[in-house]
């Protein structure tokens, strides 16, 4: 085949620092538009991006040119200096230093999408440490829950 051609669905899960919430939801429309022209300038397809005042989800067609690592790195990096010019209660703000990325599939990006849609009613019930450990233990990813939520 001459000619490279896929379409990979990501599901990227990350949070602030510490998991301070750090993101008003006055500031969120914006950073998620934002961000969402950070993955296109990387030959990538925005479909939901949503999240609380700790972390984010970002549902994307991830470009075949860049590694999901560079992808996330590009992300994390020109978001927090773009939060950084909304005012002076960001200009400490930082991202975890790592993140979870999970492959899915067409067949139920449909139903992702609606997860990321309801991310504020989601977190009424269940906290986003009870969540990020279930989809660990969910796509079975070995991990040592003391460097978990340290950074």
């Amino acid at each position: 085949m001459s000619q490279s051609l896929s379409k990979l669905f990501v599901h990227i899960i990350f949070h602030t620092k510490y998991s301070h919430d750090l993101i008003d939801e006055v500031v969120q429309p914006e950073l998620y538009a934002y961000i969402g022209g950070i993955i296109n300038e990387n030959q990538s397809q925005a479909i939901r991006i949503n999240g609380t005042q700790n972390h984010i989800h970002i549902l994307a067609v991830m470009s075949k040119n860049i590694s999901l690592a560079k992808f996330v790195e590009e992300i994390k990096r020109n978001s927090s200096r773009w939060i950084k010019t909304k005012g002076i209660q960001y200009q400490n703000f930082k991202w975890q230093g790592g993140y979870a990325g999970y492959s899915v599939s067409q067949s139920v990006v449909d139903r992702v999408k609606k997860y990321i849609e309801n991310q504020k009613e989601h977190h009424q019930k269940v906290s986003f440490e009870e969540e990020y450990i279930a989809f660990l233990k969910e796509y079975n990813i070995d991990y040592d829950e003391a460097y978990l939520w340290n950074d």
